[in-house]
């Protein structure tokens, strides 16, 4: 669809409204960022509805400053209503999903002619069920209830004091309509566990004949889902929609036009999707939940029945699913070298190629077989009692029974479709081309823990690329998709974006130009140090050099690739320095942040230390930072399985797997944490560098050559 005058009017104008509404000067990165996201969506082709152009995306890296959220919103929403598509746009982080939601698109709306409306989609795991609150509160006194078989899913109940009168505030909160079940609006962080109590997944959920269905959080906020021109998801969810078929829970892709914020996570975020995993004895354990659960069953279901009879085959099936898993484990285990001590608890085994023993292997294939049997025969009890929601029908099993046990059921079906997963990655064979693989096989491994009175061996199984996952779910079908990042470029250039996503041909790549003076305003620094990275004793020379580096500064971060040396360096320096250190270990981050900013508010110094995530995902703008340290270059792990069998693949191949992979993903993480630096035109300050590698190896120069352009100032 070549783009008409009216839609190039609508943005035009939209973008001048917007301007003039905020009082802000047009900014020419985000100029060229709408320009090419426009002209890119108007040279897909069409007919009847459907594209008819070759895949294609395009990929715009805009770093901090450029505005690339109204620069993509403002291109696309005239073009997706002038298509009759819908607008998927997908955050990595839940940050900037809010403001997207809560700033972005009403200041959009607020300031320009635009006629638009949008909701944000999240997960069913993310709202409150009203169903298992309610089953939760009444836990107490369930002895003989219909509702108690809900909670074999919960393990063992936490008896905290407080507990009970959390749930009924929680209760309180969501019948005043003070809070709209979302997990994410309620006041304080809810641990994992306890959220696990009062949620469900759509294996669990009767969905329309809940008999809380019309006051239901999750379907009230998939009310707006069909009627709006943007939807706000993130990348979890888009994933989650493509595994079901495309268009399940969002438009199909075919009727809609993604833009991928954050999208430099995308890759990694579809490996961990499709990633599989059983652990071994909790595995057992649960098998002996199912047996309890379906032992209280007969009572409630007429002899002979399909149900009835249902319940004795998935018992049969349990018990040879639990005999494969004894054997399984332990020939992993006696097959396998374990490095473990007393000190060391934990130890990892990879299969080179993803090559498992044949016996390994033969196992594994007898646990498919009856893992698939435990799936089907749960999947036709779940039928079952999914019938007898439809009263306009006699059924075997009635409602009441259906009621209390079809979510216990649904979890269990659930959970035995995740464990038939890994036996069948195990299982699936791959294709040699004169001894070589054409793709990367997959990464398989184990994993074994050990605590005082018990130990389980974990078997993994994931993709080394989702390239083809990507393509072939995503790219071929999605009428169109724009991918945007401060960090799509690694060493200057998308290819190991455009391999590790499977970016089609046809796509575009634009780097914009930053509005940033960078050498005017900050300084990348590489001091003298007594000890390289690899050295012994470069702790103790991190411990001698940090206290000189954040003398008369007000707001510094010292990022560390290791907790283990950024707690030692802490334990070292914290009592010669009083209430100026705070690690991201400390508490929540957001409260690490705020008493930072708090503390700088006031006019005292304050030192933060963090890793990887603090590298990437936190904003400190102005006199919150002027000064970020990097104590070494973030070379990824090289214990790491997926990395690993990546490298392995490609030294087969005949490559260099350190210059391949691992200096061009040090240089995404380096750029991602020097980012931390400047977050508006008005910031000032400085990076250090103290890993001398920088400059000592072939490499460094390579890293040093694609950060932003900061003046230089480097020891010899």
């Amino acid at each position: 669809m070549a783009l008409s005058e009216a839609v190039k009017q609508d943005i035009q104008q939209a973008y001048r409204a917007i301007l003039a509404g905020k009082g802000v000067k047009a900014r020419y990165g985000q100029r060229l960022m709408i320009a090419e996201i426009a002209r890119y969506m108007g040279d897909i082709t069409e007919n009847d509805g459907k594209r008819t152009s070759a895949p294609a995306t395009c990929v715009v890296e805009a770093g901090t400053g450029t505005g690339k959220t109204l620069a993509y919103l403002i291109a696309a929403i005239p073009v997706a209503k002038a298509l009759g598509k819908t607008l998927v746009v997908s955050t990595a982080t839940v940050a900037l999903q809010d403001q997207i939601v809560n700033k972005d698109l009403p200041d959009l709306r607020k300031h320009t002619d635009l006629k638009f409306n949008w909701t944000l989609a999240k997960g069913r795991g993310r709202y409150l069920c009203m169903s298992r609150l309610e089953a939760r509160l009444h836990e107490d006194g369930v002895g003989d209830s219909e509702t108690m078989p809900l909670f074999l899913l919960d393990g063992p109940v936490d008896e905290e004091p407080g507990t009970q009168a959390f749930f009924e505030d929680m209760l309180a909160r969501y019948g005043s309509r003070e809070w709209d079940g979302d997990r994410d609006h309620w006041p304080s962080q809810i641990p994992d566990e306890t959220w696990r109590q009062v949620t469900t997944d759509h294996r669990q959920c009767t969905n329309r004949h809940c008999s809380y269905f019309d006051s239901c959080a999750f379907f009230d906020a998939r009310k707006g889902l069909e009627d709006a021109d943007v939807v706000v998801a993130n990348h979890d969810l888009v994933l989650a929609d493509l595994a079901l078929g495309g268009g399940a829970i969002l438009p199909e892709p075919e009727n809609a036009l993604f833009i991928f914020d954050e999208a430099h996570h995308l890759p990694d975020k579809a490996l961990n999707h499709f990633a599989a995993s059983v652990p071994l004895n909790s595995t057992r354990q649960w098998l002996k939940q199912l047996s309890q659960a379906l032992a209280k069953m007969p009572p409630f279901l007429a002899p002979g029945t399909l149900a009835a009879k249902t319940v004795d085959k998935i018992s049969g099936a349990a018990r040879e699913v639990d005999g494969v898993l004894v054997q399984i484990y332990d020939l992993v285990d006696g097959q396998t070298n374990w490095d473990m001590n007393d000190e060391r608890r934990s130890a990892q085994w990879r299969y080179p190629e993803g090559n498992l023993p044949e016996v390994l292997t033969e196992a594994a294939g007898s646990a498919q077989v009856v893992t698939a049997t435990l799936v089907r025969q749960l999947g036709v009890l779940a039928d079952e009692l999914q019938k007898a929601f439809d009263d306009k029908k006699d059924h075997d099993v009635d409602r009441a029974t259906a009621e209390a046990w079809f979510p216990l059921i649904g979890s269990f079906h659930s959970r035995a479709e995740d464990q038939y997963r890994l036996w069948s990655a195990w299982c699936e064979k791959h294709e040699q081309d004169e001894g070589r693989y054409k793709v990367p096989p997959p990464a398989r491994w184990a994993v074994k823990q050990r605590w005082d009175h018990a130990e389980d061996i974990t078997l993994f199984s994931s993709p080394v690329l989702a390239d083809n996952l990507l393509y072939s779910r995503l790219w071929s079908r999605a009428y169109g998709a724009v991918l945007t990042s401060a960090t799509l470029t690694a060493l200057g250039r998308f290819d190991r974006l455009q391999s590790r996503a499977g970016l089609p041909e046809n796509s575009r790549f634009l780097v914009v130009p930053s509005s940033f003076r960078y050498a005017e305003m900050a300084t990348v620094e590489v001091p003298a140090m007594s000890a390289l990275p690899t050295d012994d004793d470069f702790t103790e020379a991190l411990v001698k050099r940090l206290p000189d580096l954040w003398v008369g500064e007000k707001a510094t971060l010292v990022l560390f690739t290791s907790r283990r040396q950024m707690h030692a360096v802490r334990d070292e320096l914290a009592p010669e320095h009083p209430d100026l250190i705070t690690t991201q270990d400390d508490m929540a981050k957001g409260e690490v942040l705020k008493q930072h900013c708090e503390r700088i508010d006031a006019g005292k110094p304050s030192v933060l230390f963090g890793v990887a995530s603090f590298a990437e995902g936190i904003d400190l703008p102005g006199h919150y930072l002027g000064h970020v340290v990097i104590t070494r270059l973030p070379f990824s792990v090289p214990d790491d399985p997926i990395e690993a069998s990546l490298a392995e693949w490609v030294t087969g191949r005949g490559g260099n797997p350190f210059m391949e992979i691992t200096v061009p993903d040090a240089s995404v993480k380096l750029v991602q944490a020097v980012g931390r630096l400047l977050r508006t035109e008005q910031d000032t300050g400085r990076v250090t560098i103290l890993d001398r590698r920088i400059v000592a190896r072939r490499y460094g120069q390579l890293l040093l050559d694609a950060l932003p352009p900061f003046r230089r100032l480097i020891e010899r």
